[in-house]
């Protein structure tokens, strides 16, 4: 049977799914100081839809936003959601949603007062969300924002997040022995429960101080909505948190909270003014959104929670301590978040600087036969560093010559000229090598015709290097899991017919699994882990694994906070450069002669790059949470059961 598949190119050889996007809007001034300024009582709602569609980068797999209306009408819902699967999801939400706002009048949906107690959508609180899946669970229920229901306002609450708990067996435990049945194992459904409890808890305390001042009734559901704090409800469930995070949630009575987490993992990004308090995964999302610059935003600090009160008032408080050495994520800077924020934009150029030295050693020193180039689109920025470091390189070169030229000049004026021409046309080659081709779709389903079509997505420009005179060398962000590169590109780049190949990856070389928010997991997904094993192997160092899996093994059981990562020393004695080389052998396809190098982006070079954001686990097996420890032994025992 024929069944329906797609080939789909994307910006880089090898798309992680990582990193959620959250966005959230908080009017602070009613529909009508909106409706009479901007020209609509929409703004709100127009300023999430733009900041979701800014973050789309973030997440293609679904979409769902949150309205909370603290001024419908009795009998008129207050908390609405919209929700939807695939890269249109946001479209999918907003259409449905304007949908019900169509349904009135048009003299209705212009009376803003009408709107904010009858209309649908017409809020002052807004929360969107942009998912990946990181846990490999699909359908429209998984999609954020998650909903608690309740007949007081101040129990409903709305939640998304971006982030992932290495932990969730234990949160379960956790509630599960106050009493509670949470619906499933996972870990928004967790913390929704959790959360919800604690809001339980703070609403009750609040009613028992209502009740002792005398109050009742109404009055007693206004102290509660008027008291409620976040801040409680974050300091009683936070603590039990492992990994990173972001959490937003709206509450039924209008409350507003952002918390990120203590190591500082997940990213996020505040605006405040008279009108509105608005927060987003990226600063520039921000920027663009509001017309603002950079130093009008917010970065949400390890461990704080932005809280914003009923009444449109918000402060910041330390809800943890954050820990001595904060962990942000770097791969959140050399791939994931967009790369038009200014420090992210400058932060990549040095990653391609860092690495003028190891490409020169790969192509010899031939400068003047090499072509540069990179693979669309995130790896540019990367690329015009490198240009620029090489030359900076050549810049001293002809400064040198130079120098020595009018130090000895030639006698013969004709062979003078000649010689500065020589020197003075010396260049850094730079081409457009690589396009993304459109999308390509076939009925065809067996596996050896769509690795045909797989081998296609991109295409070349063709005629550009000399034949088996020019190096080429093309940059990257990163190479994870080599199957692009085998499958396609050095099939696609060996039709230049260059002299030698050189890869370029901005990032080290990925050897652990994210515990945090990347869909990686299992050790062998990474070619470098794989080569590694290769290596020790092929030196009958097998007894090494064997050592590793009972190291892991004998910590299966401890508490995550006594547990350490003993994948690490599988790398012992082994170079980055013959890891690089035996993956070369693993990835270069039979029928491709050329001359194949990698070159990969060294932790150092990094944190020179990028010296204030530290979280490097994937790199590096420094784990910034216990239960990363755990998580990657566990990871290798799996591996090891498999396999051996």
């Amino acid at each position: 049977m024929l069944t329906f598949a797609s080939v789909n190119p994307t910006a880089t050889m090898e798309p992680l799914k990582h990193e959620c996007g959250v966005a959230m809007v908080r009017l602070r001034k009613p529909l009508s100081h909106f409706a009479e300024k901007y020209g609509t009582w929409r703004y709100g709602l127009n300023k999430l839809a733009l900041l979701m569609e800014k973050q789309h980068n973030r997440g293609q797999e679904g979409a769902g936003f949150a309205c909370v209306k603290t001024r419908a009408a009795q009998g008129e819902e207050f908390l609405y959601r919209q929700r939807a699967e695939g890269a249109s999801g946001l479209e999918k939400c907003l259409s449905k949603a304007s949908e019900e706002i169509a349904a009135f009048s048009p003299s209705q949906q212009a009376d803003p007062v009408f709107a904010e107690q009858h209309i649908p959508y017409a809020g002052e609180l807004y929360m969107g969300h942009l998912r990946y899946s990181t846990t490999g669970k699909r359908g429209l229920s998984f999609v954020h924002p998650f909903m608690r229901r309740s007949n007081w306002r101040a129990k409903n609450m709305a939640l998304c997040a971006n982030f992932n708990l290495t932990n969730v067996d234990e949160v379960f435990e956790e509630i599960a022995a106050k009493g509670q049945h949470p619906r499933m194992v996972a870990d928004t459904f967790i913390l929704l429960e959790q959360l919800g409890h604690r809001l339980d808890r703070e609403s009750e305390r609040l009613f028992q101080e209502a009740l002792a001042q005398g109050l009742q009734d109404r009055a007693i559901t206004r102290y509660i909505e008027e008291h409620i704090n976040l801040a409680n409800v974050l300091r009683t469930a936070a603590p039990s948190w492992d990994g990173g995070y972001v959490v937003c949630g709206i509450t039924g009575s209008g409350e507003m909270m952002a918390m990120r987490d203590p190591w500082g993992i997940r990213p996020a990004f505040w605006y405040a003014n008279e009108e509105i308090v608005a927060l987003a995964s990226e600063r520039p999302v921000l920027q663009t959104s509001f017309d603002i610059t950079t130093q009008d935003i917010n970065e949400l600090l390890p461990g704080q929670a932005l809280l914003v009160r009923n009444d449109g008032s918000y402060r910041i408080e330390q809800i943890i301590t954050p820990t001595d050495a904060p962990q942000q994520c770097s791969f959140e800077r050399i791939y994931f978040s967009r790369g038009n924020d200014a420090d992210i934009y400058r932060e990549r150029k040095e990653l391609g600087r860092q690495l003028v030295e190891p490409v020169l050693k790969a192509i010899d020193g031939e400068i003047s036969s090499t072509v540069f180039s990179y693979i669309p689109n995130t790896a540019e920025s990367a690329f015009y560093g490198l240009e620029q470091g090489f030359n900076d390189y050549l810049n001293q070169q002809k400064r040198d010559e130079l120098a020595h030229f009018f130090a000895n000049p030639p006698s013969d004026p004709a062979v003078a000229t000649r010689l500065l021409d020589s020197i003075i046309a010396r260049h850094v080659r730079t081409e457009k090598v690589a396009w993304k081709d459109i999308k390509m779709r076939t009925f065809i389903s067996d596996s050896a015709s769509r690795s045909d079509l797989a081998a296609h997505v991109y295409d070349i420009t063709y005629d550009i290097l000399r034949p088996g005179r020019d190096n080429l060398v093309i940059i990257d962000d990163s190479i994870v899991r080599g199957t692009t590169l085998r499958e396609s590109i050095l099939r696609i780049l060996d039709r230049l017919h260059p002299r030698r190949i050189v890869i370029v990856s901005s990032a080290p070389q990925v050897r652990y699994p994210d515990y945090y928010g990347i869909d990686m997991a299992s050790m062998e997904e990474f070619i470098a882990f794989r080569a590694a094993v290769a290596l020790l192997i092929e030196r009958g160092q097998e007894q090494r694994l064997k050592d590793i899996y009972t190291a892991c093994k004998a910590q299966e059981h401890l508490p995550k906070e006594q547990v350490y990562n003993a994948v690490r020393t599988l790398y012992d004695g082994l170079t980055q450069e013959e890891i690089s080389q035996k993956m070369v052998a693993m990835l270069c396809p039979p029928d491709v002669h050329t001359e194949i190098h990698l070159v990969f982006q060294s932790l150092e070079g990094l944190h020179r790059a990028i010296p204030n954001h530290k979280g490097d686990w994937f790199f590096s097996g420094h784990y910034p949470t216990p239960g990363g420890n755990k998580r990657v032994n566990q990871a290798f025992i799996k591996y090891y059961e498999s396999n051996y």
